[in-house]
């Protein structure tokens, strides 16, 4: 992680679970973190799992990723403030529990598409300006799920509604970025990491216990700066990390 000491991350979805936990593990390793999310004060309220000498190299900007103009109006700041991005973690997503043949769904179904699709492309879209611009060598990674490579089918899950089919996207939407990127003739890599269950606010109550074995946040965190720590001719587009014992 000595290449990004020093050097800029942005992180969407920052206020909790996944999100948090790489944002606080990325100004360990040296970086600054510019967290983005909605409920802008539980990112700040992440400075006190800082070291008191880290806790200026954390910043917490609003910012709704279901929204394309405040994507512009966050990414375009922080290029502005922070000489470029450096590093795009998109973890913003959401899960919503409703059938697809039901005729009451369609909120839910453009809510998921618009934070776990759109986000994500909108987002790589306003960070690739500031990466091409500045020409370091830069790095995007797409949080996805283990349910973008397979539709979860157990008797205890919910329906999986659009969730599924938007982390399918994101796989798509991974290599799509990664042939983009090598013809824009800019040193960009992009990883998709592929996490199966983990303990966060967005699994459904009751199936942790049900299904009985789960990631941490944390764990995937640690995937985070092994695919940022690779050297840079080391490009890992897909990591998959499953509990040990995981049924699917």
């Amino acid at each position: 992680m000595d290449q990004w000491k020093n050097r800029t991350a942005v992180v969407t979805g920052a206020s909790s679970g996944i999100g948090a936990a790489i944002t606080k593990d990325l100004i360990k390793a040296g970086m600054i973190v510019i967290g983005l999310a909605r409920r802008v004060e539980r990112v700040e309220d992440l400075k006190k799992d800082l070291p008191p000498n880290l806790q200026g190299n954390l910043h917490a900007v609003k910012c709704d990723v279901s929204k394309e103009e405040e994507i512009i109006k966050a990414f375009t700041s922080i290029d502005q403030k922070f000489n470029g991005i450096d590093v795009l973690i998109n973890n913003a997503g959401i899960f919503r529990n409703t059938d697809l043949i039901k005729a009451d769904n369609s909120t839910a179904i453009r809510e998921v598409i618009d934070t776990n699709v759109l986000g994500a492309v909108f987002s790589t879209r306003e960070a690739y300006k500031s990466m091409a611009k500045h020409g370091r060598n830069s790095h995007v990674v797409h949080i996805n799920s283990l349910a973008g490579h397979a539709v979860p089918c157990h008797v205890e899950m919910p329906s999986n509604n659009m969730y599924s089919p938007s982390k399918f996207a994101l796989r798509a939407i991974t290599e799509i970025h990664r042939q983009e990127f090598i013809r824009s003739k800019h040193h960009i890599k992009v990883t998709s990491i592929s996490p199966g269950l983990v303990n966060t606010e967005i699994i459904p109550e009751g199936l942790l216990e049900a299904l009985g074995t789960y990631l941490e946040s944390e764990d995937i965190s640690q995937s985070v700066l092994h695919v940022l720590g690779t050297p840079p001719h080391v490009q890992i587009h897909e990591l998959t990390i499953k509990p040990f014992g995981e049924i699917f």
